[in-house]
């Protein structure tokens, strides 16, 4: 779940926001790129840990926001599993879209203006143009952008520790291994090592990531590898 939706859906949004600053008629375009650049120059594990003092319960700069607003407080971390997990994932694409957004912006520059213009000739509209010219496109030229980004999620210590400091609502069926809802297999290989000192396990984990990496990986670029040819999507 995190694989797919820290992927997808950063790829997605990043893909939108890069086709609205690069829409004829946005004014100051280099300053809407710059601040999202800014986002990158700052390290992204002083990023998270900020957002992870922000997002305490009491204490936390979001919620003492929302009690003066006169709203309750949200225990966005430990409430619940469901509630830390799209808050980890919603997190995720601050620190995530604008690598997209730079990836996009440049392939978005040279896709052709003539597919754009025979399409709105043939009666296309603007969903349509995204659908048939610039989503293929994107997918085209992004493949392996994509397949490296999913590994590198499903191994992506850094978003899931550092938000939830390893206290996330723990899952009854792992107690004994202190495994939370949250955990990726790399973070409660962590944990194992750690606090536990359960090496064997730990040991099988990493073998079992290793494969799964290695699986998708091996399986994307050879299908990615069989259909790269350029007249194929011409």
């Amino acid at each position: 779940i995190w694989a797919v939706f820290a992927t997808f859906l950063n790829y997605i949004m990043g893909m939108i926001v890069a086709l609205m600053i690069n829409k004829k008629g946005i004014k100051l375009k280099a300053l809407w790129r710059t601040l999202f650049v800014i986002t990158i120059a700052v390290p992204q594990f002083v990023t998270l840990l900020v957002m992870n003092q922000m997002l305490q319960l009491n204490t936390g700069a979001i919620n003492v926001l929302l009690q003066n607003l006169g709203f309750q407080q949200i225990d966005f971390i430990n409430s619940s599993a469901l509630t830390a997990r799209i808050t980890v994932i919603v997190i995720n694409l601050w620190v995530g879209i604008p690598y997209t957004i730079l990836i996009t912006s440049g392939i978005l520059m040279n896709i052709p203006a003539d597919l754009y213009e025979s399409a709105t000739i043939d009666g296309a509209g603007p969903v349509k143009c995204f659908m048939k010219i610039t989503l293929p496109y994107m997918l085209f030229v992004t493949t392996p952008y994509l397949i490296t980004t999913f590994i590198n999620n499903i191994n992506n210590f850094n978003v899931i520790y550092l938000l939830t400091s390893g206290t996330a609502t723990a899952n009854m069926a792992f107690a004994n291994s202190k495994a939370k809802e949250t955990d990726l297999l790399i973070t409660w290989l962590f944990t194992l090592t750690n606090d536990n000192s359960n090496y064997k396990m730990a040991s099988v984990i990493g073998i079992i990531s290793f494969v799964i990496c290695a699986l998708l990986t091996l399986l994307s670029y050879s299908r990615m590898i069989s259909g790269d040819k350029e007249e194929v999507y011409q």
